[in-house]
């Protein structure tokens, strides 16, 4: 009998219930099959988006933003944009583990015209794009632009959160 088919057997009769007749519902398989199923179904790989191993980032600010990726694969630098994400949202931009530690990111704020950028330049273009290599971007035709560095400290997931900036004034010196 397959794990599901166990499993399905299993959710027939809670323990304890009564059938219709009033007698105790007895579930056919003995306890260490119950314990093996249950225990082969904490093991199986996890589909949950919780389990996955990605690289996200979410918008935490009230505005819509643009997003680009910078990382380097097995050979070259390249970047990637732009992942539009509304208020409060998140989005997985390097889907399953990472195999990188540094990633870099560049965002703009279409709302408020803001950006969250850095000191690690690397080549982007208006429209939707994947560029391969991040030397003399102006000269193939792209823009150079500063990306902020993320560093996943060699984790298999990451979560990146974009919030608001701090307004001068308000809490600590």
């Amino acid at each position: 009998m397959s794990v599901k088919q166990q499993s399905e057997r299993l959710h027939m009769f809670e323990v304890g219930e009564r059938n219709q007749d009033g007698s105790r519902a007895r579930i056919g398989a003995p306890l260490k099959t119950v314990c093996a199923a249950f225990l082969a179904l904490l093991f199986l790989p996890a589909t949950s988006d919780e389990a996955k191993a990605d690289l996200r980032l979410c918008n935490k600010t009230d505005s819509q933003v643009g997003v680009a990726i910078g990382y380097k694969d097995k050979t070259d630098w390249v970047t990637e944009g732009w992942w539009n994400l509304s208020s409060n949202s998140c989005e997985t931009l390097v889907p399953g583990a990472l195999v990188s530690r540094y990633y870099y990111i560049y965002a703009v704020d279409y709302d408020q015209f803001g950006e969250w950028g850095g000191r690690a330049f690397m080549c982007t273009r208006e429209k939707e794009f994947t560029i391969r290599g991040i030397e003399d971007c102006v000269a193939r035709g792209f823009e150079r632009t500063g990306f902020f560095e993320i560093d996943t400290g060699e984790q298999s997931s990451w979560t990146v959160q974009l919030t608001e900036p701090v307004q001068q004034g308000t809490g600590g010196r």
